[in-house]
């Protein structure tokens, strides 16, 4: 994803209208390093909600925008270590038969951060609460009104939007190694799992 955005910066680099957006998303990885050191202090939070889920049998993880990949590779990572059934939906497709899915046993992850999405992930959010989802919600620092919606949350700090991947897919990134550790898994060496094609 990095070397994406070195990549798009480097493409914009002539064109004035892009300047202001340009210098946020750098200073925004000048800030990277620090941030994602601080989304490592939930490491304890997260290990506690790990105890929470880790006998589960599935786990939803929804977003949208840019958040969406990261909810596609948080439920990946769900699934390569804890074996545990696990998908990532764009939450503007919740409507289509995901939310068949949502009752009160069901854990459902909510990336909600303050971008253009916030108010439609606001939205299945709620769809979700309606339906008595346990929803784990990851938000930015200080939203208070996100967390009012939340059965737990874990807050990291606001970035660039097309950064805040980075950082919001850490704490999935550590929730799936400690209910792999918990579901007394091999973190690494994932069953069935190849890390290079070795056959035709």
């Amino acid at each position: 994803m990095l070397a994406l955005v070195m990549f798009a910066l480097m493409m914009c680099e002539d064109r004035l209208s892009m300047q202001e957006r340009r210098l946020q998303i750098i200073k925004g990885l000048q800030q990277l390093p620090e941030l994602i050191k601080e989304v490592l202090k939930l490491d304890d939070e997260i290990h506690k909600l790990a105890e929470d889920l880790y006998k589960q049998k599935s786990l939803l993880v929804i977003g949208r925008g840019f958040q969406y990949a990261t909810c596609l590779e948080g439920a990946l990572k769900i699934k390569e270590l804890t074996y545990m059934h696990s998908e990532g939906i764009f939450a503007g497709e919740l409507k289509h038969g995901p939310l068949a899915l949502v009752d009160k046993d069901m854990p459902v992850i909510v990336v909600v951060v303050q971008d253009d999405t916030y108010t439609k992930c606001h939205n299945a959010l709620q769809q979700v609460e309606a339906r008595q989802g346990r929803t784990i919600v990851i938000c930015n620092k200080g939203d208070e009104e996100t967390k009012k919606h939340a059965f737990s949350t874990l807050e990291v700090p606001r970035i660039v939007d097309c950064l805040q991947g980075i950082l919001t897919v850490v704490p999935l990134q550590l929730l799936s190694f400690h209910i792999a550790v918990l579901r007394n898994c091999d973190v690494d060496c994932p069953r069935n799992l190849a890390k290079s094609v070795t056959v035709e």
